[in-house]
């Protein structure tokens, strides 16, 4: 609709052989009582055609006001031009919305823009947990909505299958192996897994292996049970996230990337650059030259490489893949590496502007008034799995998807159970629900809309059904905000509003009545639209929209 009238205000302005600055906007007003739609194009384009803004805006409003479109063309204030839109505006719009079908709310916005959207990433030492669901539910999210604002997005996960926490996951399972098999372990490693995974993990290794690994080098027995945790543990992760309606177009593994050469390739480009230096038997980064507060280590007195350089060597792939947005989704623990990475990237010379980073904030879960305690190498964990199956994918989606990704976020599970308004996916999935039966009862008392004339629609003239229809029209521009800002919360917000103007709708009017046929199909028809839309919003948020509950 906003691009419908500044076509009609530059059609006009052509007309009037006006000059004018093309970044004018178009704007729905605050206070409902200005009117529909308002521009500032009077106000910043007067000073080219030698006019007052006021005297532009008389000639404006003159001539678009004869438009049938618009019921009037007001000016207020210095220049300021205040549309109200005729009825049957909307009801053509309405009748776009339907024709569309699921296709309604996309757009071409982002054409041409590849964007690489890395997120949730977690350690592969054990299943993911309700960090990772944040994650999982944000970023999943944002490449749907990306993606219907026509960005060419992918989904990347890195998989951090190298380094010591690996080499600690490699023992854990060794030493629940040898339980299996009689050995004693008397104390138990702080820093090892101690979760109920690593005993499955060791009774299925033992499954496949049985006794044999005992009569290999140690060196080949870790090197096996290494492999075989991290294979194991990937399925788990997928066979979660599948589960969460949550998938990856790559798993960018950091064992390839060491392999492949990608760690020395980066730390050449460094030292190309004059920035490393030899100190204490390491070398360093000099960091500092690009903002850092101090100079990292790149490679340790023992000849390994610092979790930087991986990282480092990561992100020069995903420059080298010709992204031109790179959105990196962390917690909020990682400020401080942050720092470090960006510095790194303005040494190899990259455009520090293609990276994006999104701190999510931390979760609580609470149930019956209190907070859950997780801690993951003592094994109490609440996994993306147990949550699933408490309170159900959708509700998990759209309580996570609710919040701004930097606001903490305290994860109700017993309001996300119950089967009430309260519950806000509750909420919007019961309105297309309750749409869906409208419609079948219509169908029983054989009103259909298969004879339907669009001109009835002239019908739909209460403020109620013509607010409805606006709301619906905030879609488009709505998910264009929602992928330029990365915060996929505001559609949360929207079509929960919109389920809300529904059920009073509802409330307030008779929608199927047989002895008014055509009011009842043209509210039919508006309902129809709201039930298509509704059903795209949840499907953004990759929430299901049932047709019963």
């Amino acid at each position: 609709m906003k691009d419908k009238i500044y076509s009609h205000i530059i059609k006009c302005l052509d007309q009037l052989k006006l000059k004018y600055n093309k970044d004018f906007l178009v704007e729905v007003p605050n206070n409902i009582e200005h009117g529909d739609f308002s521009t500032n194009v009077a106000l910043i384009s007067a000073k080219m055609n030698n006019l007052k803004p006021r005297k532009m805006a008389e000639k404006i409003a003159d001539t678009l006001g004869r438009k049938r479109s618009y019921r009037s063309v007001e000016i207020a204030g210095p220049g300021f031009l205040n549309f109200r839109l005729s009825n049957s505006i909307y009801h053509e719009a309405l009748v776009k919305i339907i024709k569309a079908k699921k296709t309604f709310g996309s757009s071409d916005h982002g054409r041409g823009k590849k964007v690489l959207l890395e997120f949730i990433s977690a350690n592969p030492t054990g299943p993911l947990n309700v960090v990772s669901a944040r994650a999982g539910a944000y970023g999943d999210s944002l490449y749907r909505i990306m993606t219907s604002a026509g960005f060419e997005a992918f989904r990347e996960f890195y998989v951090n299958d190298a380094g010591n926490q690996v080499a600690i996951l490699a023992e854990s399972l060794e030493l629940r192996y040898r339980e299996l098999h009689g050995e004693k372990i008397e104390d138990f490693p702080i820093e090892a897994y101690h979760g109920d995974y690593i005993k499955e993990l060791a009774a299925n290794l033992n499954t496949v292996d049985g006794s044999k690994l005992f009569h290999i080098s140690e060196e080949e027995r870790l090197e096996r049970m290494k492999n075989f945790a991290l294979d194991e543990i990937h399925k788990m992760q997928v066979e979660s996230l599948e589960k969460f309606d949550v998938q990856f177009d790559n798993w960018m593994s950091e064992k390839k990337l060491r392999q492949e050469g990608i760690l020395e390739e980066a730390l050449s480009y460094l030292a190309e650059a004059n920035c490393t230096y030899e100190k204490d038997d390491a070398i360093w980064f000099s960091s500092t030259q690009f903002g850092d507060e101090k100079d990292r280590v790149l490679i340790k007195t023992d000849g390994n490489p610092t979790y930087l350089v991986p990282d480092i060597a990561y992100h020069l792939t995903k420059y080298q893949r010709g992204f031109d947005v790179i959105i990196d989704v962390l917690g909020p623990d990682h400020h401080g590496h942050v720092a470090k990475l960006r510095a790194a990237i303005l040494a190899l010379g990259l455009n520090i502007d293609k990276l994006e980073v999104v701190y999510l904030q931390h979760i609580n879960l609470i149930q019956k008034g209190e907070v859950v305690k997780m801690s993951k190498r003592a094994g109490k964990i609440v996994t993306l799995n147990e949550l699933i199956d408490e309170v159900g994918k959708d509700a998990a989606r759209y309580f996570f998807i609710d919040r701004k990704p930097n606001a903490h976020l305290n994860f109700d599970l017993e309001l996300a159970k119950k089967k009430s308004n309260e519950n806000p996916v509750f909420y919007c999935q019961y309105a297309h629900a309750r749409i869906n039966s409208i419609l079948k009862k219509a169908k029983k008392e054989k009103i259909s809309l298969k004879e339907f004339e669009i001109k009835n629609l002239k019908k739909l003239n209460k403020n109620d059904e013509l607010s409805l229809i606006k709301k619906m029209l905030e879609l488009p521009s709505l998910l264009i905000t929602c992928a330029e800002s990365r915060e996929p919360h505001r559609l949360a917000g929207y079509v929960h509003e919109l389920a809300g103007m529904f059920h009073r709708y509802y409330a307030k009017y008779k929608i199927v009545d047989s002895n008014h046929l055509e009011l009842s199909q043209s509210r039919l028809f508006l309902i129809s639209a709201i039930k298509n839309v509704i059903a795209i919003s949840l499907d953004l948020m990759g929430i299901s929209a049932p047709n019963k509950m």
